[in-house]
C-alpha cells in the first residue's frame, strides 16, 4: 500500500481517507463496484439529464484512489469506472443493432459490451499512468491527472477510427467551464474540469497555505471558464438568413418500405413549397431513401422549385457515381440544389460496422447468410469544397457521427458561415443517444463560433447559435417544419485556428517531464 499525506486534516477527513486508503486493499471486490456504480452515474452528466456539477464528485474518489493505491490497483478501478460508464453510455448500441439492424439479440449485447471493454481498457492505462507518475504527490497528481485524462480522451478518439463519444467536457455545455471551448475546443474543457477536480483532492489532502492555494486553483477554471463566455469570437456577416429545417419523422423500420417511399417524397416536396420565403431548406441525413440514379426525377423536380423561390435546398441522400467505377461507388453524401449546378459533399468518416465493415470476407459472407447488412459505402476524398448556397454563403457539412470529430471540420474555416449538420437519429429508438448527439453538435458550434442548423429524421433537429445555446429544436418521432433567422458569422476562433494541439501538445510536456523525474525516482 502507498500512502503519502501532506499536513493534518480533520478528524472527519481523516476517517474518510482512512476508510478510502484501505478499503481497495481489504475489499477489493467492494471497491472495484463502487469504481463501476460511479462510472454509471457519470452518465448523468450528459444529456438529457445534464447533471454537470456531478461530475467532480464522481470523479474524485478515483483521483484519490489513483493517488494512494499502487498502478496495478488504480487502474483496475479505472477500468471498472470505465466499463460502468461506457455501458450505460452506449447502452443504445444494442437499440441500433438488434432493434433495428436485425442482428441475434447475442451479436448486439457482444457488440455493446465489447465496445464498453475497450473503452474501459483506455481507462485503465489512464488509471496506471495516474498513480505512477503522481508517486503519491498531491502536487504532482494535480499536473499529471488531467493531462493523461485528457491524452487519453483524444486518443480513443482516433485509434481504431475513434470513439470520441462521451468526453467529458460535453457534459460542461451549460456550465462555466464551456467558456474554454472556442479557445482550447472540448479536450481543453475536460482538462480544465479535471484540473478543477484535482485541486479539490490537494485542498482535501494538504494543509495551511497549500490549502488556500490549492481552492484558488478549484476556482480558477471555472471563473475564467465564466468570463470567456463573454467574449464575442466571431461577428455576424450580412443580414439574417430564414432558414428551415424539415423532420420527416418517419421511424427506421418504416423508412425502406416501398409503399413509405412517396408518401416520404411528397412530404419534404410539399413541405419545402410552403416555405418559399426560406433562403436555405435543410432536409435530413438520406431524407429520401433511395440512389440518387433511382429518383433522379424527382431531384430534378425539387431543384426546379428551389431555381423557382431562388432556395437552396440541402438534402441527404446515397448518392450513386460512375465517376471511376463502372459499377457505380455508393457515397453518404448531401446535395445543394438550386444553385447555378448541383454542388455535392460526400461523408468522410464511416462509421464502421455501420457504413463499412472492417472483417475478412468469410465473416463477410456469414453476415450475407444471416440477412445481415455487409456492403460498405464509399468515404469522400479529405478535404472538399465548400458548399456554396444561393445568397452566397458557404455551409460546412457534418454528416451524422461525423459532427463528434471536431478537428475534422475545422478546414472548413473561417471561410465557411454557417455548420450545417445532417443525421439519422432513429437507429437509436427512443433512447439517449439523440441526446447526447445534439450535445456535441451544440459544441462543435461553440468551437468554431458558427451556427448550427441541425436537421434530423426523427429528432432532435434543432437550431443552435454561436455559443451553443439551443435556440429551437422540433419533437421526436414526428414531422416538424420549423423556420428560424439564422446568421452567417465570419471571423474564427482560438481553436478553429490551432485545433487540439495546445492542449494535447502541453499534456505531452507534462506527462514527459513526470515520465523522466519517476524513472529517475526508481
Amino acid at each position: 500500500m502507498r500512502c503519502k499525506f501532506n499536513g493534518t486534516a480533520t478528524d472527519r477527513v481523516a476517517k474518510y481517507q482512512h476508510f478510502l486508503v484501505l478499503l481497495p486493499a481489504d475489499k477489493p471486490r467492494l471497491s472495484r463496484s463502487i469504481a463501476f456504480i460511479l462510472g454509471c452515474a457519470m452518465t448523468l452528466t450528459f444529456a438529457p439529464a445534464g447533471w454537470s456539477l456531478l461530475a467532480p464528485l464522481l470523479v474524485l474518489p478515483l483521483l484519490f484512489v489513483s493517488l494512494t493505491r499502487s498502478p496495478k490497483d488504480s487502474a483496475a478501478h479505472l477500468f471498472w469506472f470505465g466499463f460502468g460508464f461506457f455501458l450505460v453510455g452506449t447502452y443504445w448500441i444494442y437499440i441500433s443493432v438488434y432493434v433495428f439492424g436485425n442482428a441475434a439479440p447475442f451479436i448486439a449485447v457482444l457488440l455493446m459490451v465489447g465496445l464498453s471493454l475497450i473503452m474501459a481498457s483506455f481507462l485503465w492505462l489512464s488509471g496506471w499512468l495516474m498513480s505512477r507518475l503522481a508517486q503519491s504527490e498531491p502536487w504532482q497528481m494535480l499536473f499529471v491527472a488531467p493531462s493523461v485524462w485528457v491524452l487519453i480522451e483524444w486518443f480513443r478518439g482516433w485509434i481504431l477510427t475513434g470513439f470520441p463519444w462521451l468526453a467529458l467536457g460535453y457534459g460542461q455545455i451549460d456550465s462555466p467551464l464551456a467558456g474554454w471551448a472556442p479557445v482550447l475546443g472540448v479536450y481543453g474543457v475536460s482538462f480544465m474540469l479535471m484540473l478543477s477536480c484535482t485541486a479539490l483532492l490537494a485542498m482535501i489532502m494538504v494543509a495551511g497555505r497549500a490549502r488556500l492555494f490549492a481552492m484558488a486553483i478549484v476556482v480558477l477554471p471555472w471563473l475564467v471558464g465564466g468570463i470567456l463566455t463573454t467574449v464575442e469570437w466571431t461577428a455576424p456577416d450580412g443580414t439574417a438568413i430564414r432558414t428551415t429545417i424539415v423532420q420527416g419523422g418517419v421511424s427506421q423500420d418504416r423508412k425502406w418500405l416501398q409503399e413509405q417511399l412517396q408518401p416520404t417524397m411528397d412530404f419534404y416536396r410539399l413541405s419545402t413549397l410552403d416555405v418559399p420565403d426560406s433562403e436555405i431548406v435543410i432536409w435530413p441525413e438520406v431524407a429520401i431513401p433511395r440512389l440518387t440514379d433511382q429518383v433522379e426525377s424527382y431531384l430534378s423536380i425539387i431543384d426546379g422549385d428551389a431555381r423557382r423561390n431562388r432556395q437552396s435546398v440541402v438534402l441527404g441522400i446515397l448518392e450513386r457515381s460512375f465517376e471511376r467505377s463502372e459499377d457505380g461507388k455508393i457515397f453518404n453524401s448531401v446535395l445543394l440544389l438550386g444553385g447555378e449546378e448541383r454542388q455535392v459533399y460526400r461523408k468522410r468518416h464511416l462509421v464502421p460496422f455501420g457504413e463499412y465493415f472492417p472483417v475478412p470476407e468469410f465473416v463477410r459472407e456469414w453476415m450475407r447468410m444471416q440477412a445481415l447488412p455487409h456492403s460498405d459505402l464509399d468515404a469522400g476524398v479529405d478535404p472538399q469544397p465548400l458548399l456554396v448556397a444561393a445568397n452566397g454563403t458557404k455551409l460546412a457539412i457534418a454528416i451524422c457521427y461525423e459532427v463528434a470529430y471536431g478537428a475534422e471540420q475545422r478546414y472548413a474555416f473561417p471561410d465557411a458561415g454557417l455548420f450545417i449538420n445532417v443525421s439519422n437519429d432513429a437507429w437509436f429508438g427512443d433512447s439517449i443517444a439523440p441526446h447526447q448527439h445534439l450535445e456535441i453538435a451544440r459544441m462543435r458550434a461553440l468551437e468554431v463560433g458558427r451556427y448550427v442548423i441541425r436537421a434530423t429524421n426523427t429528432g432532435i433537429s434543432a437550431f443552435i447559435d454561436h455559443n451553443g445555446a439551443l435556440l429551437m429544436a422540433g419533437k421526436q418521432f414526428e414531422p416538424v417544419v420549423m423556420t428560424m433567422d439564422v446568421w452567417s458569422r465570419t471571423g474564427t476562433t482560438p481553436y478553429a485556428s490551432a485545433g487540439n494541439w495546445p492542449v494535447i501538445g502541453f499534456s505531452l510536456l507534462v506527462l514527459g517531464i513526470f515520465w523522466f523525474r519517476s524513472r529517475a525516482s526508481f
